[in-house]
């Protein structure tokens, strides 16, 4: 932190990470945006308090835990624990890390539900509507989407229970009013345009904010058949964790800290953090967090990543074969402001050639090795100067204002390439300069010195700017120049390195070229096991079935076979080894009832492409109709997997 001034305080906060599985770099990228925002305020001079952590209650954890045999402590246990270790590999810089089930959390949850209820906000009725179990979202007819789901895609059912209901509608119009008047409270503007659009201007309806169908929540103290909905839950987070106290009597720390400068979250979940959180806040009476920015996702290839598609990367890998820096380059620089990004093996390593190896890691390497040979690792500044020269001080020294305008707006990946420019400027220098010509005469040895003395002041700067998104490169740069970090408030001039400081004799490369062949080397290694299966797949020998009878091309031609993706599954509640799937064929949905419950979960199969015999005579299984049949292959084990093309075909495809 700068020692020379101080703004004040800075409040931020991530999403907290649902635990229903390890997190993938999708889910990554949002604490490493958030930790380079909170380390660059700091840097400026703010007294920051970083907050995250992990939303642990809910039906879909119950399920989960019961699918795997152990309680939903436990299994949040197992999970919180590699969300936590997947954000301190990537140098997150938190300064709390909340889970749902901590007990003061708990506490403060019954108590706002409790002052919520007895000042009238939440009173207690009947709910009777749509349920997405994914999403944990009650859904009425005119807000399905196609019929579905309009969050997650996902099929809807019908339900009805006892619940506790929070009068939205109480507040909506000062809502509105506040985000009239508060331009920058919802950010990027288009989703500020969806939520008023899409919600608050057609009109809000009563939200359910208690359970009664599954038990894995913060009870209704008044009433513990009810537990407290995820929502009221997981949002209060915000304030429980920082001392807030519904009764009266919060902390210091909330007094200190609240309201919150940023709360940093994805886009799925705009909704629920510029809607019913502000509206929580308003009937608290407390005054509502400055900004709501809700960036966009990162998605694998051509959509969003998906456990259930296979097309999930995890950091702990892609750190693996690229290193944490280089995967926090990649996530910060290649991430739009308001529209999704992409990543694969692919892109990272071409990324990682480019910028990291030959704009910044070649600069540093070339600098320190040509200070080596031709003044012995001696940087001194003789004075000797050039017009070239005040135009590379020029860039350097106006890089910190662009960073900083480029921050305060959050275009993280803006800020970056204004340092990489740096960087790039660094190295047209030196083909300006030709310090290997000057080093050819005597006579033009104080020229030589003073331009080595230049680039060494360049990169020291601009490895102090870096330091809020790659600081373990940050780190070794300077090290390795033997300088000292440039405070915030001296990156706008040029001088601070100490002429006549010596850089190491030895320079370590910061990041070697890779080829992509070595890459996905490197990623085979980290999955020995499925490599080891395919080796015994090939040594196995083939398996001989009797023939049944020939048949006639034509009887052949009776049967249509197509393509389907299965949009939503179920176990069914009267069999063991039987699933339902919701089949998308086309413009058609069929329900196709499946004996390959031992070999999937219901949460594998949503959004497998598989093959599907469509016109096979309906019927009814377990008592549940059954429109045609999923494609498997038996093992001599018995072991089912499900046929699934080669490619990636459209839904309704024919198989022929």
């Amino acid at each position: 932190m700068c020692t020379k001034c101080n703004k004040g305080k800075y409040y931020m906060t991530t999403a907290i990470a649902y635990t229903s599985g390890k997190p993938h770099i999708g889910n990554t990228y949002e604490i490493v945006l958030a930790d380079s925002i909170a380390r660059f305020k700091r840097q400026e001079g703010y007294e920051v308090y970083f907050q995250t952590g992990t939303d642990e209650h809910g039906q879909k954890i119950q399920i989960k835990a019961e699918e795997a045999g152990i309680t939903p402590k436990e299994y949040v246990d197992n999970i919180a624990g590699k969300v936590k270790d997947i954000w301190d590999l990537m140098n997150s810089s938190y300064d709390s890390f909340v889970r749902t089930t901590d007990k003061d959390h708990e506490e403060q949850v019954a108590k706002i539900f409790k002052r919520l209820y007895d000042q009238g906000d939440i009173y207690k009725s009947a709910y009777e509507g749509l349920y997405c179990t994914p999403c944990e979202s009650f859904w009425t007819e005119s807000q399905l989407k196609d019929g579905k789901c309009p969050d997650c895609g996902g099929e809807v059912q019908p339900a009805k229970e006892e619940a506790y209901f929070f009068k939205m509608s109480k507040y909506a119009d000062r809502l509105i009013e506040h985000i009239n008047t508060h331009p920058d409270f919802i950010q990027p503007v288009s989703r500020k345009n969806e939520m008023m659009n899409n919600f608050l201007l057609p009109g809000l309806q009563d939200l359910c904010v208690s359970r009664t169908s599954f038990s894995w929540g913060i009870p209704v103290d008044f009433d513990p058949k009810h537990v407290i909905y995820v929502w009221l839950d997981a949002l209060s987070n915000y304030i429980t964790k920082i001392g807030y106290d519904a009764a009266g009597g919060s902390s210091e720390l909330f007094q200190k800290n609240w309201p919150a400068e940023l709360h940093l979250i994805g886009k799925d979940i705009i909704r629920f953090h510029t809607i019913y959180w502000p509206i929580f806040l308003m009937a608290l009476d407390l005054p509502l967090p400055k900004q709501i920015f809700g960036h966009p996702w990162l998605l694998q290839g051509d959509g969003k990543m998906s456990k259930s598609k296979g097309n999930v990367l995890y950091a702990d890998e892609m750190t693996e074969v690229f290193g944490v820096d280089a995967v926090r380059y990649f996530l910060l620089h290649e991430m739009p402001f308001e529209n999704d990004g992409v990543i694969s093996w692919e892109l990272v390593t071409e990324r990682r050639n480019s910028d990291l190896a030959n704009t910044l890691g070649n600069l540093v390497n070339r600098t320190i090795s040509m200070s080596n040979k031709y003044f012995d690792g001696e940087v001194r500044d003789e004075n000797v100067t050039e017009e070239v020269d005040e135009d590379l001080k020029k860039v350097v020294t106006g890089t910190v204002e662009t960073v900083t305008a480029k921050m305060n707006e959050l275009r993280v990946a803006d800020a970056l390439t204004e340092i990489f420019n740096l960087f790039k400027r660094c190295n047209k220098y030196i083909d300006e300069t030709t310090p290997w010509i000057l080093a050819k005469e005597e006579s033009s040895k104080p020229r030589l010195a003073t331009v080595l003395y230049n680039l060494v002041e360049s990169i020291s700067i601009g490895a102090s700017l870096l330091k809020s998104f790659m600081p373990e490169t940050s780190e070794k740069i300077l090290a390795q120049l033997n300088a000292a970090e440039v405070s915030y408030e001296e990156l706008g001039t040029f001088g601070h390195y100490v002429s006549g400081t010596k850089v190491t004799d030895q320079p370590e490369i910061l990041f070697e070229r890779m080829k992509l062949e070595d890459v996905f080397a490197k990623v085979e290694e980290l999955h020995p096991e499925a490599e080891g299966e395919s080796e015994e797949k090939d040594q196995e020998p083939g398996i001989d079935l009797e023939s049944k009878e020939e048949i006639e091309y034509d009887d052949f031609m009776k049967m249509q076979f197509q393509v389907g993706e299965i949009i939503a599954c179920e176990a069914v509640a009267k069999s063991k080894k039987l699933l339902c799937s919701q089949v998308r064929i086309g413009s058609q949905v069929k329900q196709i009832v499946s004996g390959i419950r031992k070999y999937y979960t219901p949460e594998e199969m949503v959004g497998k492409k598989v093959m599907v015999l469509v016109n096979l005579k309906p019927a009814k299984l377990a008592g549940v109709l059954s429109e045609g049949m999923l494609l498997c292959a038996e093992n001599e084990k018995g072991e089912l997997a499900l046929v699934v093309p080669e490619k990636n075909m459209p839904s309704g495809a024919e198989i022929c």
